[in-house]
């Protein structure tokens, strides 16, 4: 078996309109003549650009294509799963929608990309329990009851990639059901994080201003550029949407109600040569979001305009009312007791550390 040269690439598709033709014309014909009336479910899920909706043409370059998992009962992964990868890979079609079924190795041992074969399809294609895929997307299985500790120590991109994407059939009744307990925040840990999201605001929104002041000017916009991503997950927050990973976070943002008022402020700050005109921005983005938080009748509306920082001669908005307001209203003691810290992705930054399973167990007993 050789992999040979791909043909000229189709107009784009969408990846998860690829893998719902993929799953629906070719996947499970063959399930159906493999084990006749096997209990199943399909869905793509997991991580990918296309489980976000944010893929384009270049996404294709690598991991991309016909993908999805299929999710049997324990007893039949072991008594079927092994012969039904097999059967797969011998009887594929080559292609789907002018896409390769097949993928090749790269240099890089762990991506994979779209390649023709004239041999076995090396599918991706998972075949795997609903209980092992969501503990080892998640590290808990969402199917029993989600803890605080849970909620506040699985990275918010964690939490879009199961609930993102798209089942094509739940036999097994469990998919939609367990995306259904994971699609928001409870109402407290909803509130408690955003309390935490204006804390990391009202932290900092003094500084750029206070920066400017003694000259640094590159202090002052690394500041606000820091306000400016917390805006963004801010307004996320408020949509009830999970906010990505940086990579998506502009794409993602873009599709909150705030964004067509907040543009082009935040994008202002961060073109801005000097500490004044910054702070202007920010101030009008302050009062923006401000008047959006009022929107969303979780507290008595607060005052949305700017004002002095004590007697310093810089504007802020004060955050530190929305943060006090909203916790204020948090009625779980359990969140009550919680310090102003926030969920992981509120107090760690670092790419390894949010990826790895162990940091996250560790972090748990924090909130236990």
């Amino acid at each position: 078996m050789t992999d040979t040269p791909r043909p000229a690439r189709p107009a784009f598709l969408p990846g998860l309109e690829l893998s719902r033709a993929f799953y629906a014309e070719a996947v499970r014909p063959l399930l159906d003549e493999a084990v006749p009336g096997l209990v199943h479910s399909a869905a793509r899920l997991g991580t990918g650009s296309d489980v976000l909706g944010f893929d384009t043409e270049r996404s294709a370059d690598h991991d991309w294509g016909p993908r999805l998992q299929v999710f049997l009962r324990p007893q039949d992964v072991d008594a079927h799963g092994a012969r039904l990868s097999a059967v797969l890979s011998e009887r594929l079609p080559k292609t789907i929608r002018g896409y390769p079924t097949h993928f090749g190795a790269t240099e890089e041992a762990h991506v994979r990309v779209m390649r023709m074969t004239d041999g076995p399809v090396q599918h991706r294609v998972d075949i795997v329990s609903p209980g092992d895929w969501l503990t080892g997307a998640l590290g808990f299985d969402p199917r029993e009851p989600i803890g605080l500790a849970e909620w506040l120590t699985t990275p918010a991109q964690r939490l879009a990639e199961v609930t993102g994407g798209a089942v094509f059939h739940d036999g097994l009744g469990e998919l939609e059901p367990a995306r259904a307990a994971l699609a928001w925040y409870p109402e407290d840990v909803w509130r408690y994080l955003l309390a935490c999201q204006w804390q990391r605001i009202a932290q900092e929104e003094a500084f750029v201003g206070r920066c400017g002041e003694v000259g640094d000017e590159l202090g002052s916009a690394v500041v606000a550029a820091r306000l400016v991503r917390d805006l963004m997950r801010l307004c996320l927050l408020m949509d009830r949407r999970y906010p990505p990973y940086g990579k998506w976070l502009g794409s993602a943002f873009a599709r909150t109600a705030a964004a067509p008022r907040l543009t082009a402020d935040l994008t202002a700050v961060l073109a801005a040569a000097e500490w004044q005109a910054r702070e202007a921005h920010l101030c009008r983005a302050y009062e923006t979001v401000a008047r959006a938080h009022n929107a969303l009748g979780l507290t008595a509306p607060l005052d949305p305009a700017v004002r002095p920082f004590h007697d310093r001669p810089f504007q802020v908005l004060d955050a530190g009312r929305f943060r006090a307001a909203l916790a204020d209203g948090i009625v779980d003691p359990a969140v009550r007791r919680l310090p102003a810290t926030g969920g992981v992705e509120q107090f760690v930054d670092g790419t390894d550390a949010l990826g790895s399973d162990d940091v996250r167990s560790a972090l748990r007993v924090l909130f236990e």
